[in-house]
């Protein structure tokens, strides 16, 4: 067989459907290869790899996206450091859902052209002669050898192979994760940012979809946390650590309660602060319902101030620190005619107050802790009550 024909033809005849699968398994392992190896491994050193995945992964990472380690770790480190800030690379809060779905990559480019942003948050990624004489120098020879490789196997359906490898990335990766994922979807927990779980499922996207999870425990290897959810990208990390290849260091922290206790300790202590984001989700779940009450009796309260009903509950769920001071003055006044509802929103501030307070000693906190949950089960609520017995089980 010529080159003329092999142009024409392809090496590889695949009925119509199997141009589709091929496409799809290509573009699954580019998706694992970044959950696997970017994300978890290099970004957050949530597990080690084995050098042979490990090096497969930068190799088929520099064919199908061309995207350099160093600068991917760097921005996405940079991401989790100023979250839904003017300094976050990416965040639809600041820069609006639209552009981040659209040019989430090129958001992605600008920052990693940030010297500052690579030497800061760029530490400890591969630096070998590959790395520096090839994947970071040549990075775009990666994605134009994918092109030849697509054409020689498949012929010119190949060339549409490839374009949808190389739109693949952009479109999931730096805009359905990094702009749906802090923009839709349901929350497990109250983490300090906008980030959802996109779904329960996550397959699509290597286990991603679990966003919320990822942003409440950023250094675990396994996004997936209730028992509905699936994590593939879990799957094959699990695969690879049975076969030798793969080492997981850190996984989210499983709550263990102790019926039997009736005090807090500095277990108790230790345990809260490691769920914390799970303990507000809680407690905000059992606000709602509270709002639900008041509602009828508030709305009328709440116009006199100019302020509707949705705006109020988005208000009374959130966390203080993101509201302007004018929206936590009428918030004030409003919650004033609703004792319960103003007794669990100031309480779960207060409740959060308690692991931001860096300087203080472990005994102090451990006092507050303590005080918080007496006069919660002096306050006469019944979810009060049952929450800080709860709490006190944290062990």
């Amino acid at each position: 067989m010529d080159i003329a024909s092999i142009l024409l033809t392809g090496l590889i005849d695949l009925p119509w459907w199997g141009y589709i699968v091929t496409t799809l398994i290509f573009t699954h392992i580019t998706i694992a290869s970044i959950t696997i190896f970017l994300h978890r491994h290099q970004a957050h050193r949530a597990l080690d790899l084995h050098p042979i995945p490990s090096h497969f992964f930068r190799f088929w990472l520099w064919l199908t996206t061309g995207m350099v380690t160093k600068e991917w770790a760097a921005v996405h480190r940079k991401h989790h450091a100023k979250c839904e800030s003017a300094d976050d690379p990416h965040s639809p809060q600041i820069f609006g859902i639209q552009k981040v779905l659209a040019e989430g990559a090129e958001l992605y480019k600008i920052e990693s052209k940030n010297k500052e942003t690579l030497e800061r948050y760029g530490h400890g990624t591969p630096d070998d002669w590959m790395e520096r004489n090839v994947y970071t120098k040549h990075s775009v020879a990666g994605i134009a050898s994918m092109l030849v490789i697509n054409v020689l196997l498949f012929g010119p359906i190949g060339l549409t192979i490839w374009a949808v490898q190389m739109m693949w990335t952009p479109v999931m990766a730096a805009g359905v994760i990094n702009g749906i994922g802090h923009f839709w979807g349901y929350r497990n927990f109250r983490s300090e940012d906008a980030s959802r779980n996109i779904a329960p499922w996550g397959i699509l996207i290597g286990g991603e979809e679990l966003h919320n999870n990822h942003h409440a425990y950023p250094t675990s290897a396994r996004l997936s946390n209730k028992w509905f959810e699936f994590d593939i990208g879990w799957m094959y990390i699990r695969i690879l650590e049975i076969m030798g290849l793969a080492k997981v260091k850190k996984v989210a922290p499983k709550l263990q309660l102790n019926k039997s206790k009736t005090e807090c300790d500095l277990e108790t202590l230790q345990a809260v602060i490691s769920h914390r984001y799970e303990v507000l989700a809680k407690y905000t779940q059992s606000m709602k319902a509270a709002f639900s009450k008041e509602l009828a009796h508030l709305q009328g309260v709440a116009a006199e101030h100019g302020v509707d009903g949705p705006t109020l509950k988005n208000w009374v769920l959130a966390d203080a620190k993101t509201l302007k001071e004018e929206e936590r003055d009428k918030l004030t006044q409003v919650l004033s005619h609703a004792q319960m509802l103003d007794k669990l929103y100031h309480m779960r501030e207060e409740l959060s107050m308690i692991w931001e307070r860096s300087a203080a000693t472990k005994d102090e906190l451990l006092k507050q802790l303590e005080d918080w949950c007496r006069r919660a089960e002096e306050s006469g609520i019944d979810f009060l009550q049952n929450f800080s017995r709860r709490l006190r089980c944290y062990a």
